[in-house]
């Protein structure tokens, strides 16, 4: 049997579906390690790449951090802190992919709501609207596309980053790829990165579900403005 064939034969033995390093475990892990990381970056992330777009203000500023944290290498960032005082496991981890997940989110951010419009704006302060009713009612709205998109793109990359996690103790699917080159098992490592893709793959697709449903410059607004 070829080694692909080998790791879908690995997938479907129920011995690796249950227990602490089942498929369930290491994808809830996997799983957690995504929400909580993308969770902080996003709260951090969003509100100075909107703000930022709302002033007209600090495009360089955002470019430039976006910049600057993509080329920061994830795994440099994992040793640094992990022999530094958070030490190895899964708080490492999620710091270093918060970093990682901070670029597309400021930039996405910024580049919606300043893409909004002008002459939507100008419409909306005739109308008395305050610079806070201006972002919240007309701004965000219509820049919910591209956040969502900064999103999808940000969950998608902490997803395939935070493999490494294993590396340095930490739990996910990636586990499956440590252990299985540690232990010269091949089927092992193919069906963690089968793991993974897959995972990448759902969430993309979910994400890019969502955006069309909720954003007013999604596809549907697209479909519905052609007709």
């Amino acid at each position: 049997m070829s080694t692909v064939e080998d790791a879908f034969g690995w997938l479907a033995d129920g011995a690796h579906w249950s227990g602490g390093d089942g498929i369930p475990a290491r994808l809830g892990e996997h799983l957690m390690l995504t929400g909580v990381s993308v969770g902080i970056a996003a709260a951090l992330a969003l509100p100075l790449g909107i703000w930022l777009g709302h002033r007209g203000r600090g495009g360089g500023l955002a470019t430039n951090l976006s910049g600057a944290l993509r080329a920061v290498p994830t795994f440099a960032v994992l040793v640094l802190l992990a022999i530094g005082p958070l030490g190895i496991g899964d708080r490492t981890t999620i710091v270093a992919l918060v970093v990682f997940a901070v670029a597309p989110l400021v930039t996405n951010g910024y580049v919606g709501v300043r893409e909004v419009d002008a002459g939507v704006r100008e419409a909306a302060r005739g109308m008395g609207m305050s610079g806070g009713q201006l972002l919240v009612r007309v701004e965000l709205p219509l820049a919910l596309h591209m956040i969502m998109v900064g999103v999808r793109l940000a969950s998608v990359q902490v997803i395939a980053t935070a493999t490494i996690a294993a590396l340095i103790g930490g739990g996910g699917l990636g586990r499956y790829v440590v252990d299985g080159l540690a232990q010269h098992d091949q089927p092992k490592v193919f069906a963690g990165a089968i793991l993974v893709a897959t995972l990448a793959l759902v969430v993309d697709g979910l994400f890019l579900a969502l955006t069309r449903l909720l954003a007013p410059g999604g596809a549907r607004g697209a479909r519905s403005r052609r007709r």
